[in-house]
């Protein structure tokens, strides 16, 4: 039960910081913030690329766009879940099949801005997305150290629970 209401607002705590990524979207970014770890907040898809003035204008265009075109975030969705977490008879049918339409809606939006994204590397010269995409490589194994040590420490974290239940 705990892990169901635990899935159910880190659900709700993601879907609401999305709703406040347009800040982070529109900056042009190629990871979002909230899903690195090691960002500070600033996790700029083109952070050392160097860019025509012609080119950044191409993707304020293609952000603008974007931004105009997606559907505004649904807070009764929000609002629903809300419902559903603070009820008195916990409904986890209920709970799962409004978390899959909350997802869904998610899936739906970075697809759209994948989409956008694609746009904007194909905007890059060769040299530009070869230097992208080492930049890439960088973070992937940043992030694969991070998940390392993340792995280490749980699997301490078991090993010691297991002892010290015994």
């Amino acid at each position: 039960m705990r892990n169901v209401i635990a899935a159910v607002m880190a659900s709700t705590l993601a879907f609401s910081a999305l709703s406040q990524a347009d800040e982070v979207v529109t900056s042009v970014n190629w990871h979002p913030a909230e899903a690195n770890p090691l960002s500070n907040g600033q996790g700029h898809m083109f952070d050392g690329i160097s860019l025509t003035e012609h080119q950044r204008q191409q993707m304020r265009d293609l952000m603008h766009r974007a931004r105009h075109e997606r559907p505004p975030v649904n807070v009764s969705e929000m609002e629903t879940m809300h419902r559903l977490v603070t009820a008195e008879k916990f409904d986890e049918a209920a709970v799962r099949t409004q978390a899959e339409k909350m997802a869904e809606e998610q899936v739906n939006r970075q697809v759209e801005m994948a989409k956008v994204r694609n746009q904007m590397y194909r905007l890059l010269t060769p040299e530009q997305q070869a230097a992208l995409n080492e930049k890439h490589q960088q973070r992937m194994e940043q992030l694969r150290d991070v998940a390392r040590m993340q792995q280490g420490s749980s699997k301490t974290l078991f090993s010691s629970n297991t002892r010290s239940n015994q």
